[in-house]
């Protein structure tokens, strides 16, 4: 774990360090065909490593002692700055450490246990380094000369401190791996054969590198942007062939630390994890159509980890560490330990957010992804068909076999958990009391294997890996390709034998590469934080067309519940699943769709059950098989359903679910009394609703967010609505204390009210989805029922601080995302229309008088701003669909515009450039609010006798 201003305690550190760097000196002077200056240099780096690796590993104890010192008054200067002065002569000797024992048996052996490891890892480096620099000239064109700067840490620490290490030298700079680098060579030679077989070159580049069996030295490749528009789409296709190739090569952990953006060249720089085992899926509990998804997207190019993805862990959610992933601007901040008041005594443990740092993956400062993914998609196809005829003339076998004695390294836990342990490990109060602590951490492991196909369920090999993590080394797993029995840390094994060149390329040609290709673009999506909002081309319709409206209407709705069902995975057991983009609250990601309304089943059962109302009323055309497909998301909502309320009885072991109205809790409450509805009141759907109630109870305080789309104010009006239907007032109470837990964050200034979501919005925001006006709207609803005067007074102060956000120039609300050329956006989530709907909702007769002037302004920006770019219900033209409509009926939409021109120009858009929902126009996106699911659901709308809920304003009745 690092920390904030490294340097507070290192004075402590330097009585523990001394012996060990003495000795290390002794060594290196006996190493004479090194210089003084290497010597110094190497001693020097690794004392700079040493202080600061355990700098991260002791602050927490030292800041507790410190209070502790303060505390008992064993600290006498008269001011805190020289108390804290005296606490760091005290800490510096060592019967301070000493003393320490007494409460913290293990930390005087395990930091011991360090200093040797990295001591000795750095004479092991010296000595290397001094007997092959005469051999290194082909890594840098010339002989290296001096060494005069070193740099431990550019990976993690294994086996026993071993890390990997840049050398700068005299004349070039260096890369040492205390790896074996056969597989480099070997993949060498592969592509350069390979590049004879292709007719056009292959934008990809392995370094150079001197192998020497235990360990290897690489040419030392710099980051540089691409100059100009060919380098770019160079680099582009560059990264298709390179997933063409890590496909068949069944890599994995290609992450965007691994990769190097060289111009027009991604350069991989690690690429030991190649041939990847792969294990069979758990089961879900969820259906066999998701386990057959699950295993579907498992078997994809998304597991070489090139293409982007959010973080699904706690310390990284939402983090996107992909190859060519982590766009600057697109990444949430993170929290990052610091001590507070360092230099007095009353110096203690805090947290600071930052960015997530940029890595040097990219070719340009702010790529575009969606303009070079063409060249990217073409360039896998063209690769993948050419090894497919080397693969049918029998040759592609054999010259994979040269990877049959070649070391690779397997990653069986993400390294992240595995430093999440090890902070708990060496927490104080773990290291007060070992026993429980590693007893805590071999059940975190366990519980791990249970759900995680690939990571070791073995005691002893637990047990292992704890035995690394306790002395900072992060377990590492390897094998030769031609066993696959792993090699663990402390000598123990897992897995079979296998041959794992041999499996991966029967994985390669079982593959469905048009699915691939289909996930490729569709991974892109997760890159952004918000689909839609990077808008390419205009699809305002050429021609608007308002002839023959409702047979056309009728018509684009069935060919999208036709869509619907053909893009299904139905399983045995009458369950159904669906892969596709997915926002939940890590962000984007290309997952079988969860349960949730905004983009999951719960949305799709909204859209499939109406359409079967519409359908059977005569005024939506017959769709075969969409009535049994309705039925079997149903079915799967009731075995998630039945997963949650099995998990609430884990509490302990199990993070809570979101609670939101758009994704989480209560939007399944409130897509079970819609479809209640439909089924005439049925009591079966309310009871079920009332047990997802009794969850939300107690996953409510987990939230962290507040938000309607994924916190409390989204579960305020499903609840109520549920009240109404039961009149349970433990509804009503339950309602009322997210109510007030919103108050309790809310930031009042000046009569405006804000809430701060630190990783992504650490100033507040204003609109609907994630903003004020969704949270004041939903605490004006609860008050209207509940009488709760600070509800009510809360809720004005949102919509104060929503009005101060209106710019007069701009002739819109700001959106405090501020993304890239953009101050305001005519959108549901964000924008002017969920503005505009949120107040039309609570004020439907306009009796209010700033109602009308709000919905001028608001139908103003959104014709202006929000049609033409996309047609989804969350940031598209079939949401702005909604609020010009009411425009028109209240008398306030834009001159000219009626319900048969705007009906027209959504219809005409779609008709001519088809349904288009973000930034993936050839993925089908499913989904209720960013994909095609609302842009039916609004169509079925759109019928002057249609009396289907609005969706966006979740109404109830």
């Amino acid at each position: 774990m690092t920390f904030v201003a490294l340097d507070n305690f290192t004075p402590s550190l330097g009585c523990l360090l001394a012996p060990a760097l003495e000795r290390l000196a002794a060594q290196l002077s006996c190493a004479v065909a090194l210089t003084p200056k290497e010597r110094d240099v190497i001693l020097a780096q690794t004392r700079e490593s040493l202080a600061s690796f355990l700098h991260g590993k002791l602050a927490r104890v030292l800041l507790l002692e410190l209070n502790a010192a303060r505390v008992t008054g064993r600290l006498a200067r008269p001011d805190s700055a020289q108390r804290w002065a005296e606490f760091l002569e005290l800490s510096s000797q060592k019967n301070f450490w000493e003393s320490l024992s007494e409460h913290y048996p293990p930390l005087l052996p395990r930091i011991e246990t360090i200093i040797r490891h990295r001591c000795a890892a750095s004479l092991s480096l010296a000595q290397r380094w001094a007997a092959d620099r005469e051999q290194l000239a082909p890594l840098c064109d010339t002989q290296p000369g001096e060494l005069v700067e070193l740099h431990f840490g550019a990976g993690d620490s294994h086996r026993g401190g071993l890390t990997v290490a840049v050398l700068k030298t005299e004349n070039a700079s260096i890369v040492y791996k205390p790896r074996s680098m056969a597989v480099d060579v070997v993949l060498q030679d592969f592509l350069a054969r390979l590049q004879t077989d292709h007719d056009t070159p292959l934008a990809i580049r392995i370094p150079n590198v001197v192998d020497r069996g235990e360990y290897g030295w690489t040419e030392f490749v710099a980051h540089r942007y691409a100059d100009g528009e060919a380098e770019l789409r160079t680099f582009y296709r560059g990264i298709g062939n390179l997933i063409a190739v890590m496909h068949l090569l069944g890599a994995s952990d290609l992450h965007a630390e691994n990769l190097i953006a060289c111009g027009p060249t991604p350069v991989v720089v690690d690429c030991e994890t190649l041939f990847t085992p792969r294990m069979p899926m758990p089961k879900s509990g969820l259906g066999e159509a998701l386990d057959r998804a699950s295993a579907l997207i498992a078997g994809t190019v998304l597991n070489i980890g090139l293409l982007p993805g959010r973080g699904q862990g706690l310390g990284w959610r939402g983090v996107d560490n992909s190859g060519i992933g982590g766009l600057s601007g697109e990444q949430p901040m993170f929290a990052q330990p610091t001590i507070v008041k360092a230099g007095t005594d009353e110096a203690h443990l805090g947290s600071t957010m930052v960015p997530v740092p940029i890595a040097q993956n990219h070719p340009s400062p702010e790529p575009a992804l969606a303009l070079y993914w063409p060249d990217a998609i073409a360039a896998f196809e063209s690769l993948t068909k050419t090894l497919q005829r080397l693969d049918a003339q029998g040759k592609l076998e054999p010259r994979l076999q040269a990877f049959a004695d070649c070391r690779i390294r397997v990653v069986l836990r993400p390294t992240e958990s595995y430093a999440e342990i090890a902070r708990m490990l060496w927490h104080p109060v773990s290291l007060h009391d070992e026993t429980d602590a590693r007893k805590r951490a071999h059940d975190l492991l366990a519980k791990m294997a249970a759900n995680a196909p690939s990571a070791p369920s073995d005691p002893a090999v637990i047990e292992a890996e704890i035995e690394d993590l306790v002395v900072g080394d992060i377990p590492f797993f390897s094998t030769r390709v031609r066993d696959g029995r792993l090699e663990g840390p402390r000598g123990t094994h897992w897995l079979p034998a296998k041959n794992l060149m041999q499996a991966a390329l029967n994985h390669w040609r079982g593959s469905d590469f048009t699915f691939d290709q289909n996930v490729i673009r569709a991974a892109m999506v997760s890159a952004y934080l918000n689909d839609g909002w990077t808008y390419v081309t205009s699809l305002l319709p050429r021609e608007t067309r308002t002839d023959d409206l409702d047979r056309r209407r009728r018509t684009q709705a069935a060919r999208l519940i036709r869509a619907l069902v053909k893009n299904a995975i139905i399983g045995n057991d009458r369950s159904v699943a669906w892969i596709a983009p997915v926002l939940n609250r890590a962000g984007w990601s290309v997952l079988p769709l969860s349960v949730d309304l905004y983009a999951g089943l719960s949305g799709i059962a909204i859209t499939s059950g109406a359409y079967v109302q519409e359908m059977r009323a005569g005024r939506a055309d017959k769709v075969e098989g969409i009535e049994e497909l309705h039925a079997a998301v149903r079915n799967t909502l009731r075995l998630a359903e039945l997963k949650i309320d099995d998990n609430r009885r884990k509490r302990d072991k199990i993070r809570p679910p979101s609670i939101g109205g758009y994704i989480g809790l209560g939007s399944q409450i409130w897509t079970l009394l819609a479809l209640a509805r439909w089924s005439g009141g049925r009591d079966a759907e309310i009871e079920r609703a009332r047990v997802l109630a009794d969850i939300l109870r107690y996953a409510a305080p987990a939230d962290d967010v507040g938000d309607l789309l994924t916190g409390r104010a989204g579960a305020i009006t499903p609840l109520l609505a549920l009240f109404r239907i039961t009149q349970d007032e433990s509804l009503l109470q339950l309602a009322c204390d997210l109510g007030d837990a919103i108050c309790d964050r809310a930031q009042i200034d000046d009569g405006r009210a804000h809430w701060v979501h630190e990783t992504m919005w650490p100033h507040g925001v204003g609109g609907f989805s994630h903003g004020v006006t969704g949270i004041g709207w939903a605490l004006a609803k609860l008050a209207r029922v509940s009488g709760n005067r600070r509800h009510a007074e809360v809720a004005e102060a949102a919509f104060s601080f929503e009005d101060s956000l209106y710019d007069d120039e701009e002739a819109n609300w700001l959106d405090q995302r501020l993304l890239r050329g953009t101050k305001s956006v005519g959108a549901w989530c964000h924008g002017s229309v969920g503005i505009g709907l949120a107040h039309l909702d609570l004020d439907p007769h306009l009796r209010s008088p700033r109602t009308r002037p709000l919905l001028r302004r608001a139908a103003a920006a959104t014709m202006r701003l929000g049609v033409g770019w996309n047609h989804c219900l969350c940031h598209g033209d079939l949401g702005a669909w909604e609020l010009l409509q009411k425009a028109i009926d209240n008398g306030e939409a834009p001159e000219g515009l009626t319900r048969e021109t705007l009906l027209g120009q959504v219809l005409s858009s779609i008709e001519q450039f088809g349904p288009t929902c973000g930034l993936t126009r050839e993925v089908y996106v499913p989904g209720l609010l960013p994909g095609v699911g609302g842009v039916a659901y609004q169509l079925l709308r759109a019928h002057p006798d249609s009396r289907l809920p609005s969706v966006l304003t979740l109404e109830t009745h």
